[in-house]
């Protein structure tokens, strides 16, 4: 699955790190957090690119910076508070941009679900037309037991494939940072469930 990348300016970085010190002080793994988190992952700046913007805002007399114990913790100033207040409507420009990153990697993790219980449902239905169609042999595979169990064996194929591949999808992406929204289960539970009935139908002729 491909992680999209919102592009900040360098003026869009420095008025969001603003904005975020406008909500109270933060020490800088914290900033570095924040922004990941409100970006649903898709920007997981590094200390190279946070401290030296923190530098520069300093600098500017918009932040100020105070060593507590192990950490340096960031505040804004009235002056940095002053230029977040003038410049809100950027602000929401900013903010809106990012939602519509986090809603596209939400959009990527549901079609994926979705795609992946359309394979399901395609190689379950294909399997019973195998079964229904498959020309009687003379010999031990003529079985009815012996060719249930082979498919039995192919069910477990599959849905093992199908665990394991919506697992690694949502595995990844939240390790990338990215939000999994209730509603994304919510719809694959659903999935299953419908998937489980057509089965249980179908079993029952």
């Amino acid at each position: 699955m491909n992680q999209m990348t919102p592009v900040f300016s360098h003026g869009d970085l420095r008025l969001y790190l603003l904005n975020l010190l406008d909500e109270g002080p933060r020490h800088g793994y914290d900033i570095m957090q924040a922004l990941s988190d409100r970006t649903g992952g898709t920007y997981t700046p590094s200390a190279g690119t946070i401290y030296p913007r923190l530098a520069k805002l300093e600098e500017e007399g918009l932040v100020t910076k105070t060593v507590d114990g192990r950490k340096t913790v960031y505040a804004i100033t009235e002056a940095g508070h002053a230029e977040v207040q003038s410049r809100a409507g950027e602000l929401e420009g900013i903010e809106a941009g990012l939602a519509d990153s986090v809603r596209l990697i939400a959009d990527e993790v549901r079609g994926s679900v979705r795609e992946a219980m359309k394979s399901l449902r395609a190689d379950l239905a294909a399997a019973s037309r195998d079964e229904r169609q498959s020309t009687p042999q003379p010999s031990r595979e003529d079985d009815p037991r012996v060719r249930s169990r082979e498919q039995v064996q192919r069910v477990d194929a599959l849905v093992n494939e199908f665990r394991a591949n919506v697992r690694g999808d949502v595995r990844v992406h939240v390790a990338r940072g990215g939000e999994l929204a209730a509603s994304i289960v919510d719809q694959l539970a659903t999935e299953l469930d419908r998937v489980a009935r057509d089965v249980t139908r179908a079993l029952r002729g």
